[in-house]
């Protein structure tokens, strides 16, 4: 097997903010039929997670318009992670794809914001954090604490995030660890 083909590093990124929710996933077989999942496997209205599988089959209709295949998203809002605000058990489904699901959605969904899109460079991503930071959450208006950004690499298909606390850790840190 070749060795793969290496992308450049100035090439063109999308930087989107990053939701602290839960990561979710809308499976559209070709008969319409629906899963859904979380990062850990499929769920069910009986194994849920934070009330997703039951948010998507209330919105089954218009979740079908996405079409075939997996649509990943962050599922957040009030009761997940930060709750970003929402209140009375509110939650969002805001897809990852920014170039697929720019404008034409279902409108139950969301899309992940645009922070910036251009060649990388990395003064715009510290530029981009530090706008972030003063003018606050672009997902949820005026939300004061915005986890972070992923910056996407078109040319590779790969995405990296960037979060404001404990940024260099990672979710194995543990407080008890020297």
């Amino acid at each position: 097997m070749p060795f793969p083909k290496i992308s450049r590093y100035n090439k063109e990124c999308i930087v989107t903010e990053k939701i602290d929710g839960t990561s979710a996933c809308i499976c559209i077989g070709g008969d319409g039929g629906l899963l859904t999942g979380s990062r850990a496997g499929w769920i069910t209205l009986y194994d849920d997670n934070f009330g997703f599988a039951r948010w998507v089959c209330e919105h089954k209709e218009e979740i079908s318009s996405l079409g075939p295949g997996r649509h990943f998203g962050e599922w957040w809002g009030s009761g997940i992670q930060r709750g970003y605000g929402l209140k009375n058990g509110a939650k969002r489904f805001s897809l990852f794809n920014t170039v697929r699901w720019g404008t034409i959605r279902p409108a139950c969904c969301d899309v992940v914001p645009i922070l910036w899109q251009g060649t990388f460079d990395d003064l715009n991503i510290h530029a981009i954090m530090d706008s972030l930071l003063k003018r606050r959450s672009s997902a949820s208006i005026g939300f004061m604490r915005p986890e972070g950004i992923v910056i996407y690499y078109a040319a590779a298909h790969i995405g990296f995030k960037k979060t404001f606390e404990k940024d260099g850790l990672g979710k194995w840190y543990k407080k008890s660890l020297p």
